[in-house]
């Protein structure tokens, strides 16, 4: 584990500015920690992962979006739940509301029809209009969800 210094944070909270739009994500006196564990890479404040890194992208963790939402959101209904949480792709048939402004290859958020909770962060494979003029097919690449490893990371 390599324990970040403020130039660290300060490179970090660029990424996080770049992809997300998001400015000064964490504050200097944060203690953020870059580790790795079976073969990924993430970074973790307070003992809890907060974004691990495919390719070279940032990838927030479910654990930091129920602290703080920033992704844009898809809501599915009640029966993809089972599917989504043991990490299946998600599929256009399961999704009941999208956001138009959806960009392929954007990160988002996958949450539930009643109570909005994050279920999984997934990368699009289409764009918001894209998915929504489909009927069927993989419309998003489950990337984290509950109960996986980072998920299990405390």
């Amino acid at each position: 584990m390599k324990q970040l210094n403020k130039s660290g944070v300060e490179e970090l909270n660029t990424k996080i500015q770049a992809q997300f739009g998001v400015a000064d994500f964490f504050d200097k006196k944060d203690s953020l920690a870059q580790t790795e564990s079976e073969g990924v890479s993430f970074y973790i404040k307070d003992k809890q992962p907060v974004f691990f890194i495919v390719g070279e992208k940032l990838v927030p963790a479910l654990k930091l979006l129920l602290q703080r939402q920033f992704l844009k959101i898809i809501v599915v209904d009640m029966g993809a739940i089972p599917f989504v949480t043991k990490g299946a792709d998600v599929m256009r048939p399961g999704i009941v509301e999208i956001d138009s402004s959806i960009v392929s290859g954007e990160f988002v958020c996958v949450v539930d029809k009643n109570h909005h909770k994050p279920l999984s962060v997934s990368q699009a494979l289409f764009s918001g209009t894209e998915i929504k003029a489909m009927q069927k097919g993989k419309v998003l690449k489950n990337l984290h969800y509950v109960g996986d490893v980072m998920w299990k990371i405390t």
